[in-house]
């Protein structure tokens, strides 16, 4: 006699997985950096290597290792006052040879930004006349925010192939990927004036270009900051130019490319709270 079929067990049906569905978004811009004449290109380099050697900049650092004289075992737990006596004059008169560590001239790196990331906060604050960046910075995404930042601020900037391997070398660094000069930088002003009008626009489509129109340098904002006094620079706050807007940003309709129909109309499910028990 065939037994009778019984009931599942309560628990074992197994429920099927919700499908799940992840929405995301492209961005349809392509930001990059505006390309450099190569005349141009030579011209900045040259221009800053050798400010650069007659300023005298210079990153000093301690590369000497100090080693132990003495080894922390038992067998060797008191060594030579003498020895110790002669070793510790040795290195007084080093250390008296040595010049001093750290960056020298101080006033003249207090009027640059080296690096992206005093880089990125100084344009943040609007303290920069220009910026150049090193195209050797891999991954690029290190320094593709610095468009935005850049042209939100007014500021030209440019993306110079080489910068790190000629201008790192001259001031006793490893690599510079970014290099800001401050509105303060009274040094470098001849140089800033001179290499503003070879610097190409840059174009992000949601933000103006502010920088775009003449090719007269005077019209340019590195210029009109080049212009003023030491003392209007030092206040916190600029004026607006007259006809300018006090909102420097402008939205831009989006266009979309194609669009993905959904006909099952498939919806993420909700989480189900989870009840604890007592």
């Amino acid at each position: 006699m065939a037994a009778a079929p019984q009931a599942p067990a309560r628990g074992s049906v197994r429920k099927t997985r919700p499908l799940v569905v992840k929405t995301s978004l492209n961005n349809p811009y392509a930001i990059c950096w505006s390309e450099l004449d190569r005349d141009h290109m030579h011209f900045i380099l040259q221009t800053l290597e050798d400010r650069f050697r007659s300023t005298g900049l210079q990153k000093i650092e301690d590369k000497k290792k100090k080693k132990k004289t003495c080894v922390k075992k038992q067998s060797r737990e008191k060594c030579n006052l003498d020895a110790d006596i002669g070793e510790d004059l040795d290195e007084r008169e080093a250390d008296a040879k040595q010049p001093a560590l750290g960056w020298s001239p101080v006033h003249i790196r207090k009027q640059l930004a080296i690096g992206v990331n005093e880089v990125t906060r100084a344009l943040e604050r609007s303290e920069l006349l220009l910026v150049l960046v090193c195209k050797s910075a891999k991954p690029a995404i290190i320094t593709s925010h610095l468009i935005q930042l850049s042209v939100s601020r007014a500021v030209p900037a440019c993306q110079l192939p080489r910068l790190s391997e000629r201008i790192a070398p001259v001031i006793g660094l490893k690599c510079v990927l970014a290099l800001g000069f401050k509105k303060n930088s009274t040094d470098f002003a001849d140089e800033v004036s001179a290499i503003i009008p070879r610097v190409p626009d840059l174009n992000v489509p949601w933000l103006p270009d502010t920088t775009e129109g003449s090719g007269d340098a005077l019209e340019k904002p590195g210029r009109e900051i080049l212009e003023t006094s030491f003392e209007d620079l030092s206040k916190p706050k600029r004026k607006l130019a007259e006809g300018q807007p006090a909102s420097a940003v402008a939205l831009q309709p989006l266009k979309i490319k194609k669009l993905i129909a959904n006909p099952n109309k498939k919806r993420k499910p909700p989480k189900s709270k989870k009840t604890t028990s007592k």
